[in-house]
């Protein structure tokens, strides 16, 4: 197996395309997990770890752009008032010293239905950024990303750059179910995501699909239940209707680390669980605290 090292992102494009089988290394918390159990054997690594330009955020036009490089750690401290439901979901990525390695960017590679990065991204109706050395520049929104159990919708020479998305217009929480409160993988999450100058709720769900996906007919009810203008209280039936679309729109598995009903009835209370404290906050103007 070759290890690719480039140093810059032009390098890796062009490594990438001369080697489309080359696994790209961002972290390495999924790879190096999956090789030295012998579950995978690509026909070479491609180091990202050294560009520079990977590791960096900025903001353009009213968006946050985060480079694939950005560590969960730099997230939680430099992005966590501006990505709330994010750095909640980054709190709970394994221990200090994967969370100062792993990456959003290697957690959307991998494509793990149980990424804790990817409910909250759903919620925030993020966008990849892909590149490839022939072709340029695309932007896929992360609804359309996920294509099966660890697939993505990069082709073979493409390289994930960045993710976009819009800082937190209102509150946003995550919250998981393992079967310890630490350096697990989820046997449910959920995201939620209030957008209230578009009077609309974001949602995403992990673990409880091939792919994390959103709830579409939960986040139309609620959108059109909450009293956005007046914020009124929650009414119990609202939000026990909420949690039942969010249960409907999963399709889980049973594993060892849980049945499918036990994630369907998980997720129903997670839903209802989040969306009471994201109104809360709205109702009170209060910022959304972390979750697990």
């Amino acid at each position: 197996m070759d290890f690719l090292r480039p140093v810059t992102w032009e390098d890796a494009l062009a490594a990438k395309a001369a080697r489309p089988g080359a696994l790209p290394v961002q972290g390495g918390t999924d790879v190096m997990v999956e090789i030295n159990f012998d579950a995978r054997r690509p026909e070479a690594l491609l180091d990202l770890t050294r560009i520079r330009d990977l590791a960096e955020w900025d903001e353009a036009d009213g968006r946050l752009r985060v480079g694939a490089g950005v560590p969960y750690a730099r997230l939680i401290t430099e992005l966590g008032g501006r990505l709330p439901g994010l750095a909640q979901a980054s709190r709970t990525v394994g221990s200090p010293q994967i969370r100062n390695r792993g990456t959003v960017g290697g957690n959307l590679g991998a494509a793990s239905p149980a990424g804790d990065g990817h409910p909250p991204l759903l919620a925030g109706d993020a966008v990849v950024e892909a590149e490839s050395a022939e072709r340029g520049v695309r932007m896929i929104p992360v609804a359309e990303f996920f294509t099966g159990v660890k697939r993505n919708a990069l082709a073979p020479d493409e390289l994930i750059r960045a993710f976009w998305t819009p800082p937190a217009s209102g509150p946003q929480y995550f919250s998981k179910i393992g079967t310890r409160n630490a350096m697990v993988i989820a046997v449910c999450s959920f995201a939620i995501a209030l957008h209230p100058a578009e009077r609309r709720a974001g949602t995403g769900l992990g673990s409880a699909a091939p792919t994390p996906r959103r709830a579409a007919e939960a986040e139309a009810f609620i959108s059109a239940e909450l009293d956005w203008d007046g914020r009124g209280p929650l009414t119990e039936s609202a939000a026990r209707r909420f949690g039942e679309l969010v249960r409907d729109a999963a399709s889980p598995i049973d594993d060892v680390r849980g049945t499918g009903d036990y994630r369907r009835h998980a997720l129903a209370v997670l839903a209802r669980r989040t969306l009471a404290w994201a109104w809360d906050d709205y109702r009170t103007g209060t910022a959304g605290k972390a979750a697990s």
